[in-house]
């Protein structure tokens, strides 16, 4: 994996959590030269787009690009999320997530993008959003709604730049347990406990699962690889699909009893 990644150069829009740490240093361990919009240690600096404005953004890139070069590989990875009922929402909370986590990923993969298309360049943009991007959730609506159009925004730009050479890929964590991503959706712990009995494999996933992940979709080993979303959850999802799911807390005796009611009822 190290020698698919070696002397490239990236640009990571993360933030302080554990996950974003284990996705930086992922990438260097592997050899990748990689500018930040963080503060994350021993890394390039790419200044924080409070607020998201696109005339910062866009200056910060071409600034980069005059010093670093284009990048091989753009990480967005960047959240904002809490919990709250949505009839307590207020403008400003809508406007706050979804700035941080669509409109910041558009202008950084927008103004990329355009750079790298009028150099004849291509790359390898992948996104981290979540599994309820996909199904929408209650109490988080903010952030299903942002990391939905982050998911439209990389699957259209996989189609129409896919002839530039640049691919686009997604993945879709379910709970990975960081202090602060569950200082803010999960701050007494109480929801841990029911998290873990909705997974199959039976626990919470790591960051640096996740980090091993996004490695090999950004490495040259994932070079057929684009417009894919990959879900990584432990089974979540297709658990809490499937209606009759819920069966496996049967017991041998109950299904017993249930397989012999059941004969009973043929030919009427």
């Amino acid at each position: 994996m190290a020698s698919a990644l070696l002397r490239r150069f990236s640009i990571f829009r993360g933030d302080s959590t554990l996950a974003s740490t284990y996705l930086y240093k992922r990438f260097v361990s592997s050899g990748t030269k990689v500018m930040c919009q963080n503060n994350l240690p021993q890394a390039g600096f790419f200044p924080p787009d409070e607020g998201v404005m696109l005339p910062p953004v866009k200056a910060c890139i071409e600034g980069l690009v005059s010093v670093a070069g284009l990048p091989d590989v753009v990480i967005n990875n960047a959240a904002g999320n809490f919990i709250s009922p949505s009839e307590m929402l207020s403008a400003n909370a809508w406007r706050t997530v979804t700035d941080i986590v669509l409109n910041g990923t558009a202008y950084v993969t927008l103004e990329v993008g355009k750079q790298l298309i009028k150099a004849e360049k291509g790359a390898a943009f992948l996104a981290i959003t979540t599994i309820y991007a996909e199904s929408g959730s209650g109490f988080v609506v903010p952030s299903a709604s942002a990391k939905a159009g982050v998911e439209a925004l990389c699957k259209s730009l996989a189609a129409e730049w896919g002839r530039y050479g640049m691919r686009f890929n997604i993945i879709q964590p379910g709970p990975i347990k960081t202090k602060g991503a569950f200082s803010r959706l999960d701050p007494t712990g109480m929801f841990e406990k029911s998290m873990i009995g909705r997974i199959p494999t039976g626990r919470l996933g790591t960051p640096g699962e996740i980090a091993n992940l996004a490695a090999y979709l950004c490495s040259d080993y994932a070079s057929w690889v684009s417009g894919a979303v990959i879900r990584m959850d432990g089974g979540e999802y297709v658990s809490m699909a499937g209606e009759f799911n819920e069966l496996k807390t049967v017991t041998n005796e109950q299904w017993a009893t249930l397989a012999a009611m059941i004969r009973k009822t043929k030919g009427s």
